[in-house]
């Protein structure tokens, strides 16, 4: 978080000067949603300070009535502030003694109460963010599980993560980062299970920041935290299921939550990391194995199968007798290479409009896209339907990829392998994928090797990769992310005879 270049400025005793100081500070009589409310309680100024649509206005209504209560049962006292203090019926009330402090809390949906005659503020708690409910995200659904979702409220996301672990040594701690937006980001992790290293790595990164605001939230961190720079792969992982999350934490890792967005950063994250989906989790353990299997021939196929295919069309003697049938059978007068690059463009740009287009007319605009579009251009000697065929294959091979960000990393080095292969054949795909492979190895962010349990080896961990291990046979932590405490269960004691 950046350091201010205001002066920390001291509430004063004359609640007339409190009140310019917040006119000037937060545009009161300018901007319609903040505002004063004025009362007098056992004959003293009572100001409540607010921003509309981010409090509680029943709570506030409350509290007001609680304190005109005390003016009318209360005699006039020497310790006033005191008075006000044990009147106000809400558990979350703090005590600040500068205007820097009342403006963030302020334009953060809480509400300052200033007193005549004190040099301090009470901070309350009364937050009601706009926002959705709870509900399963689009991206990460199951067949069987829960439900919930994390949301755009940073409090309602502490709260669904605090539901599934009811730790004592669960820790959340907030800060605000951005001179301008104040943007709320909370860390969470458990105290006596994370690295006290990791921890303090991730802090620090984040107090650093130095910039006006975050509009476009984690992804803004993430580039902070990580510096990917050039890298397409995704250096952490992100995640708006709770279970998903708690799950992490238990392993070791760090969350970061940020307000306004619904997807919650998981650090320190692996390669493999991504390639793993909650699904698989809520089926018995041979019917997890079976679907990450499927999963992971999905995302070879999208990453290596269509430069594969290419290289076969360009040397058709690297083919087998048994499968010498692959490849064109027909010729074009458009290039096989020009083809495939013009039908990844064509189904990536049939991604971005499925995005745009509304739900009511999707339908129609896949039946266009996949009757008129692709049918007519195979008609009229555009493509070959090989050319379809495994475009097609490489396209769902990415939407079957659990990670949005691995799968499109996974297309730019599939077009970067077809480039390659187009120009030098055998020696540009073997060499695109061995450069690929060491490039990987490379990457330590947050000092976490990318590719572990592969490089460096792990025998057990990495068969934890392969198959989907029953949860009572999965008794240690990951040692990658350096856990405390490396056990999740205890060993059962042995039973007296």
């Amino acid at each position: 978080m950046s350091s201010t270049t205001k002066d920390k400025q001291k509430i004063f005793k004359k609640i007339k000067e409190n009140e310019k100081f917040m006119e000037k500070s937060i545009g009161i009589g300018k901007s319609f949603d903040v505002g004063v409310r004025k009362i007098r309680i056992l004959n003293k100024e009572v100001y409540f300070y607010y921003c509309t649509g981010l409090c509680d206005t029943s709570i506030i209504v409350e509290i007001m009535r609680e304190l005109m209560y005390t003016d009318e049962h209360h005699r006039l006292t020497a310790q006033f502030e005191k008075v006000i203090h044990n009147h106000l019926p809400h558990q979350q009330v703090s005590t600040v003694n500068t205007f820097d402090e009342v403006v963030d809390q302020v334009l953060s949906g809480l509400i300052a109460v200033f007193m005549e005659g004190e040099e301090q503020a009470y901070i309350i708690d009364v937050r009601k963010y706009p926002g959705r409910t709870p509900q399963e995200p689009d991206t990460e659904k199951v067949i069987r599980g829960s439900r919930d979702g994390y949301t755009e409220n940073i409090i309602e996301n502490t709260a669904l993560t605090r539901r599934r672990i009811r730790d004592g040594k669960l820790r959340n701690v907030i800060m605000q980062v951005g001179e301008r937006s104040k943007t709320d980001i909370c860390i969470t992790y458990i105290e006596d299970v994370a690295n006290p290293n990791l921890v303090e790595i991730v802090t620090k990164k984040l107090k650093e920041i130095n910039i006006d605001g975050l509009p476009m939230a984690d992804k803004a961190i993430e580039e902070f935290l990580v510096h990917q720079a050039g890298n397409p792969f995704p250096l952490v992982r992100y995640t708006e299921r709770p279970d998903v999350a708690a799950s992490h934490l238990l392993e070791g890792h760090v969350l970061i939550i940020v307000d306004t967005s619904p997807s919650v950063i998981i650090t320190p994250t692996t390669f493999f990391h991504h390639v793993q989906h909650a699904e698989e989790y809520r089926e018995a353990p041979l019917a997890g194995a079976f679907l990450r299997w499927v999963r992971f021939g999905g995302m070879l196929a999208a990453l290596l199968l269509l430069p594969l295919w290419l290289l076969f069309v360009y040397e058709p003697e690297l083919l087998p007798k048994t499968i010498d049938f692959i490849g064109p059978n027909e010729k074009t007068n458009v290039p096989i290479f020009v083809q495939i690059v013009l039908a990844e463009l064509g189904i990536e740009t049939l991604r971005m409009a499925a995005i745009h287009t509304p739900t009511p007319l999707s339908t129609a605009m896949g039946l266009i896209a996949a009757v008129l579009i692709g049918q007519i251009a195979i008609d009229v000697g555009l493509f070959v339907p090989e050319v379809i065929l495994y475009v097609s294959i490489a396209a769902i091979g990415s939407y079957a990829t659990p990670s949005y960000e691995l799968a499109i990393a996974n297309k730019l080095i599939r077009l970067l392998l077809l480039f390659l292969v187009y120009f030098f054949r055998v020696p540009g795909y073997m060499i695109g994928v061995t450069l690929t492979i060491l490039f990987l190895i490379s990457l330590r962010p947050l000092n976490t090797p990318y590719l572990w349990p592969f490089v460096p080896f792990n025998a057990k961990a990495f068969l934890q990769i392969l198959i989907r291990v029953s949860v009572p046979l999965t008794k240690l932590r990951p040692s990658i992310t350096q856990p405390q405490n490396k056990k999740k269960q205890e060993d059962e004691p042995l039973a007296e005879s």
